[in-house]
């Protein structure tokens, strides 16, 4: 490999990059605006279910029921109705997510020391948001369910029922339970497997629509040093591009940077160095922009999305797509921004996901230096 062959290709790459000033423009802010749309777009927290209360029983203990769900950050009771046909309604225009029916002689019950019941209604047409809210229901009447028995008790014995567990739970890297801290890492990498694929996929393409391939087929220039200037010299746009995501995710967005800013760094790296050479090989594979451009959104946009753990749980996907996952460089990256970023971990737990980068990185080389070496002969 000759130094000054592999210069005089990244130099060339470096002046059509700053030539099309438009090109370069949108390459530093997509990711910033992709960043920001989903970050504040792409929400898991539950919260604020907008519910209404339908009351038959009027009663005082009915409405201590209902203090309880207005006060709950959890829920927000829209008002209250006089029939279920208000309800199908709210639930058919998806006004509500839920309703809370509370049945006649419910305060009689509940004062005489009985077991009253109340209807919960939920829209299943989400089924994860449904489960979540039905959880949180669940939690706010046994919680009242237990201290209105314990006054009971009280009252009575003059003892109060304590519970028979007490659990006192702690949450570790998210303490505040927000999504954002588990979205915006996980983003970072999607955003960034999209941006370096796409930076590259027309290279190879557009030198021979062109016409210039002809011209490099006549120099001494080797596949090898092809690949790594035209490499080199957008791995700088992408180690700018990582930079402005990952600063826009601790200060925009918050998210705290518990680890180290050096493995950071380092993971991104190599993680860029693969995601490039794949779009270098997509465009030696292709055979016009268009296609190249093409396999490239496909390539890179639905595995990194789909299939890398950002939004989906891999232990809850068919076993087939849980193998298929482990060749998505996009899972390992997302794992390893997230261990960073949240728990604050260092290579002795990250060593697997870094060294399949690594060698992610190497054979994509292998394989873009060889379509290539065909290409040239």
């Amino acid at each position: 490999m000759n130094y000054r062959r592999l210069r005089a290709v990244c130099i060339k790459e470096v002046h059509h990059i700053t030539r099309d000033s438009r090109s370069l423009a949108m390459a530093l802010a997509v990711p910033v605006l992709m960043l920001l749309l989903f970050g504040f777009a792409l929400s898991l927290d539950v919260d604020r279910i907008p519910t209404l209360v339908y009351d038959q029983d009027g009663s005082p203990q009915s409405r201590e029921l209902i203090r309880r769900f207005s006060g709950s950050r959890f829920f927000n009771v829209l008002g209250s109705v006089n029939d279920y046909s208000a309800i199908e309604q709210g639930i058919d225009r998806s006004r509500i997510l839920m309703a809370v029916v509370i049945p006649q002689r419910y305060g009689e019950t509940v004062a005489g020391g009985g077991k009253a019941q109340v209807q919960i209604l939920l829209d299943g047409s989400d089924s994860n948001t449904a489960g979540i809210a039905l959880g949180y229901a669940e939690s706010l009447m046994r919680d009242y369910a237990l201290q209105k028995r314990s006054a009971a008790l009280n009252q009575r014995g003059g003892q109060s029922l304590a519970p028979p567990v007490d659990a006192r739970l702690r949450v570790w890297y998210n303490s505040s339970l927000e999504s954002k801290n588990y979205v915006v890492p996980g983003l970072i990498a999607v955003i960034l497997q999209i941006i370096a694929a796409l930076l590259t996929s027309l290279t190879i393409a557009r030198e021979r629509e062109m016409g210039t391939m002809e011209q490099i087929l006549s120099t001494p220039l080797r596949p090898a040093e092809m690949v790594l200037g035209k490499m080199l010299a957008y791995f700088a746009v992408g180690l700018a591009d990582s930079a402005i995501a990952v600063l826009v995710g601790v200060f925009v967005f918050q998210v705290p940077l518990r680890g180290s800013l050096f493995l950071l760094t380092l993971a991104v790296c190599i993680f860029l160095v693969g995601a490039l050479f794949w779009g270098i090989f997509i465009s030696s594979v292709a055979r016009t922009q268009v296609e190249a451009y093409q396999m490239g959104i496909l390539s890179s946009f639905l595995p990194a999305l789909l299939l890398s753990g950002f939004i989906y749980s891999i232990g809850n996907m068919p076993w087939v797509i849980q193998v298929i996952t482990h060749i998505v460089p996009a899972r390992y990256v997302v794992t390893i921004l997230q261990g960073i970023f949240l728990k604050g971990v260092g290579m002795q737990v990250l060593w697997g996901e870094f060294g399949f980068l690594v060698l992610y990185a190497a054979v994509i080389f292998a394989m873009a230096t060889r379509k290539l070496n065909k290409k040239l002969a």
